[in-house]
């Protein structure tokens, strides 16, 4: 997972939030263009959020998670599951704010530039 324009590799870090937007954990970051069901397992979060009205995007299906409902293929999505998604991202709306907050704190935004084996000096 290596960007070309910004010539840096990325990572997948897993959030978790309340709906009111509070944040209640980051993980540690998973290196490489991982999916997001994967990084969640290997995250450790999923043992520690095990409540069944946990709600995710449609990166987390399988993983236990209240997810929205994907098209079917070849179909148009029925009244009721547009009614469920709409619900969905309501819901999920709060966390997505909570996420971008995250991503404006300066420390998180820049990458380390110092030699990562070696202790890094306090100011």
């Amino acid at each position: 997972m290596f960007s070309g324009k910004h010539h840096d590799t990325g990572c997948n870090v897993q959030v978790a939030a309340t709906l009111a937007g509070e944040l209640l954990a980051v993980a540690a970051p998973i290196p490489g263009a991982r999916h997001d069901a994967h990084a969640w397992w290997q995250s450790g979060l999923a043992e520690t959020f095990t409540d069944p009205d946990t709600v995710g995007d449609l990166g987390y299906i399988g993983c236990g998670m209240l997810t929205a409902r994907r098209k079917p293929p070849g179909q148009d999505r029925p009244a009721r599951d547009r009614t469920f998604n709409q619900s969905i991202g309501k819901v999920r709306s709060a966390v997505e704010r909570a996420i971008a907050h995250l991503k404006d704190w300066k420390i998180l935004a820049t990458r380390y530039r110092g030699p990562l084996r070696q202790p890094r000096p306090l100011p």
